[in-house]
């Protein structure tokens, strides 16, 4: 099962016992009345727990759906869930949510109303283009597909090149000479998972993973990538 996951990091100072404090118990009730249907729309903050990697736990949330029934589009409500992991590092509190990125963004900011009563409290993490470049390098070998962006060629603004060994080409040399390096696809030598790693934090495992695997895969070689 392929597993998508996002890095953010927190804006504002906050402890894991606060944010504890702020997600433990967290329910929220909305009403949604449209064209004379009436739902409860829940969001919920469920099994929040301490373990090794930090504070763990998974958000629930309804969005409505509009299906045809026999000629007519009612609404009805779909429960999605995504975990989440809030880690200590470096000196800081990073969040790790187990979306693709669209919904990952969406519940960072959800998120942050919770613990700080509005948007950007909690951002995007950085990944400088020379550890995405470093990571690849460190085994080559099982590099897949490595991207750059902000190129100078004329009219060209990305470009990828696939194939293995590309470390050891010319033409990746001279793609480093004209841009930057964005997104790898590698295999990582500790954990053997094909996975991608771009510079504003998307992590994707290709290899069949578990989530708490995914999270401790993102905390033990995604984490040391990041600047902060």
């Amino acid at each position: 099962m392929v597993l998508a996951g996002k890095v953010f990091r927190l804006a504002a100072e906050a402890g894991l016992d606060r944010v504890e404090e702020r997600l433990r118990g967290y329910s929220r009730e909305e009403e949604f009345a449209e064209e004379g249907f009436e739902l409860k729309l829940l969001t919920e903050v469920e099994r929040l727990s301490r373990t090794d990697l930090g504070l763990e736990g998974v958000l629930s949330y309804d969005r409505v759906m509009w299906i045809s029934r026999r000629g007519e589009l009612v609404p009805t409500v779909r429960t999605y869930t995504a975990p989440f992991l809030f880690s200590p590092f470096r000196g800081q509190v990073l969040l790790t949510v187990v979306e693709k990125k669209y919904r990952a963004d969406r519940l960072a900011d959800l998120l942050s109303q919770i613990l700080f009563e509005g948007v950007g409290g909690i951002l995007e993490v950085r990944i400088p283009p020379g550890n995405l470049q470093r990571y690849h390098e460190e085994n080559p070998e099982g590099t897949k597909v490595v991207f750059f962006e902000n190129l100078d060629f004329p009219g060209i603004d990305k470009l990828s090149l696939y194939g293995e060994s590309l470390s050891a080409t010319s033409t990746y040399d001279e793609m480093l000479s004209h841009g930057r390096m964005w997104y790898v696809v590698v295999t990582s030598k500790r954990y053997g998972y094909v996975v991608g790693v771009t510079g504003n934090g998307i992590v994707t495992v290709f290899s069949r993973c578990e989530v708490e695997d995914f999270l401790k895969y993102v905390v033990e070689e995604v984490f040391p990538l990041i600047s902060l």
